[in-house]
């Protein structure tokens, strides 16, 4: 039976509405792989743990909640951090250090494995340190204050700032295993006195509001004093004087050798003539403990027609020196003090006690059964030759 030519279309078109409706189908399939037409497009999501850092300074990013809808699966996480670096990643968390200062715009791109993409963007400030300005002499002189001034410091974005002095690098104060960062003084200007000779280093930390902290070292050179040594020689002469009874004494303290070196000295006691016989006699006693000498005469009479009177006397107590010639020192007080203590020239320093006793007042010749003169005028004269030092600077 044959068909008719009716019946022969019909059939084809049906075969080629068939047939296209198959292809539209698979083109649809084809492009949704990569215009997300097919099951959909991955939805994008991140946080950082911080949006504002210092240089130097890392960030972790977290892309982690993204999603894409079933059953497609996300395929990897294409990271810019703005600076000029990227990265891929399978997992959705990635760390990134900034080493410059600004303000970035990080982006993720999140891929399906459809090819299906979605981004999503944040902002990270890089802070940057404070830049330090100091200006310090080069050098100064033993004893000498320096001033250290960081004024001139800045910060980059504006921000206040502090500032922390270590004095000594070789030294760590708060015992915290670092030397630079101790706080011995702080703002922007500070002064520093230095009494060793040689190069001196310390620290000064500048910190911002954000805490971000640069540190600058410094070095100052110390350098020594020069001075004149002139020892001059002096005669001095002290006197004292009184009235004593039989049996009394008087004590006299004094210190003859400040800033000297002693040479000689002569203690005489006189007494005043005695108007009834026989003539009185006093004794003179000096001590001088730091020199552990100690000495003691009395009154005597070599000539009636004369006083009654004593010495103590001591020569060559110390050694003249070497007079006129310049040195280097720290400082005169240290120079002043190593000449005056040298070891085996310091004989009469300290404090000389002198003790004048009335040791034979009585008995005159008695009048109605009653002495007369119970006591005696004496006076005391000291004459001491001694080396006075005289120190004084001179230029370099």
């Amino acid at each position: 039976m044959h068909m008719s030519v009716t019946t022969l279309l019909k059939a084809v078109k049906a075969e080629l509405r068939t047939f296209f409706c198959v292809g539209i189908l698979l083109i649809s399939t084809l492009l949704s792989g990569c215009s997300g037409m097919g099951p959909g497009n991955p939805n994008s999501s991140m946080v950082a743990d911080r949006e504002i850092i210092n240089v130097g300074e890392s960030v972790n990013f977290d892309a982690r909640t993204s999603s894409t809808p079933e059953p497609t699966i996300i395929d990897e996480f294409r990271w810019n951090f703005g600076d000029g670096n990227t990265k891929i990643t399978k997992q959705g968390i990635v760390n990134h250090i900034y080493n410059q200062a600004g303000t970035f715009e990080v982006e993720v791109i999140v891929v399906n494995d459809e090819g299906a993409t979605d981004s999503t963007t944040l902002s990270i400030f890089v802070n940057s340190a404070p830049q330090i300005e100091i200006d310090f002499p080069d050098f100064i002189k033993t004893g000498e204050s320096a001033l250290l001034d960081a004024t001139d410091s800045f910060d980059p974005e504006g921000a206040p700032m502090e500032y922390f002095w270590d004095f000594d690098l070789n030294v760590d104060d708060d015992s915290d295993g670092d030397p630079t960062n101790d706080k011995n003084s702080e703002g922007p200007v500070t002064e520093i006195t230095l009494i060793e000779v040689g190069n001196h280093s310390g620290a000064v930390t500048v910190v911002d509001d954000n805490d971000a902290s640069s540190i600058l070292i410094w070095t100052i050179r110390v350098i020594p004093r020069n001075f004149r040594v002139v020892w001059e020689e002096e005669i001095i002469e002290f006197d004292w004087n009184g009235y004593l009874e039989e049996g009394e004494s008087r004590e006299i303290e004094h210190i003859p050798g400040s800033n000297s070196r002693i040479v000689e000295f002569t203690a005489t006691i006189t007494l005043a003539r005695d108007l009834f016989l026989p003539e009185d006699n006093f004794s003179l006693s000096i001590n001088i403990p730091e020199s552990g000498w100690s000495s003691i005469v009395t009154t005597i009479h070599e000539n009636i027609t004369q006083n009654a009177s004593a010495q103590i006397e001591k020569n060559e107590m110390n050694n003249i020196p070497e007079s006129g010639y310049t040195v280097s020192a720290s400082s005169a007080i240290e120079l002043e003090t190593s000449l005056l203590n040298q070891p085996g020239e310091r004989f009469g320093q300290g404090n000389w006690k002198w003790i004048v006793t009335a040791v034979d007042c009585d008995p005159d010749i008695p009048i109605d059964d009653i002495d007369p003169d119970q006591g005696n005028d004496w006076q005391l004269n000291l004459v001491i030759t001694r080396l006075t030092l005289r120190i004084s600077e001179v230029g370099i």
